[in-house]
């Protein structure tokens, strides 16, 4: 019983590849070598709206350091921090009471 139930898997088998694999065959020979089927996504042109911005074009663009680019941001979050202080409500107690 189980010979006759590999022979049937086998045959299964050799009838679904006759029937896909040339089409397979014929798009990969149809493809020009060396091109690939999804375009590239172009990065928007135009200026950046803000510092942050700025920083991570010259960051891409190589005009900085991930080093310096991290100093700027820790610059520009203490900078923020002076002109809008976090205001943390008071405590009120405990959650339960």
């Amino acid at each position: 019983m189980v010979p006759i139930a590999i022979l049937a898997v086998i045959s299964v088998m050799c009838i679904l590849a006759g029937l896909f694999v040339p089409d397979l065959i014929a798009k990969v020979r149809r493809r020009p070598h060396g091109t690939v089927d999804a375009k590239p996504v172009a990065a928007p042109l135009g200026k950046p709206d803000s510092l942050e911005g700025v920083l991570v074009a010259q960051l891409v663009r190589g005009e900085i350091t991930p080093t310096q680019y991290r100093r700027s941001v820790e610059g520009l979050a203490a900078r923020d921090d002076d002109r809008n202080p976090l205001a943390v409500p008071p405590d009120l107690g405990p959650a339960d009471a």
